[in-house]
């Protein structure tokens, strides 16, 4: 499903115009992306929660040539789904 799937949904659900819908998605895909730049969880109830992760610095190895590389520290965004999503999606 991609941002264009989900404005047809909320066109067919809400009757409001192809570019308010897509209007609608674009703030609450920025108003989330906002808040996990910020480090702060976002929780939506029935769904999961976004959360932000600190990685450390570590040692890795390149595959190919088995050469030692650090890996630089760095921040993950993590998803865990509530077990209401859980139980819909094993349904």
């Amino acid at each position: 499903m991609r941002k264009a799937d989900l404005a047809d949904k909320v066109v067919m659900k809400l009757g409001v115009t192809r570019k308010e819908s897509s209007d609608i998605i674009r703030l609450v895909l920025d108003s989330i992306k906002g808040t996990l730049k910020n480090g702060e969880t976002v929780k939506i109830a029935g769904f999961g929660n976004f959360v932000v992760r600190n990685k450390k610095a570590r040692k890795g190895r390149n595959p190919k040539t088995g050469e030692e590389i650090g890996i630089t520290p760095r921040r993950v965004v993590t998803f865990r789904p509530s077990q209401v999503f859980k139980q819909f999606v094993n349904q």
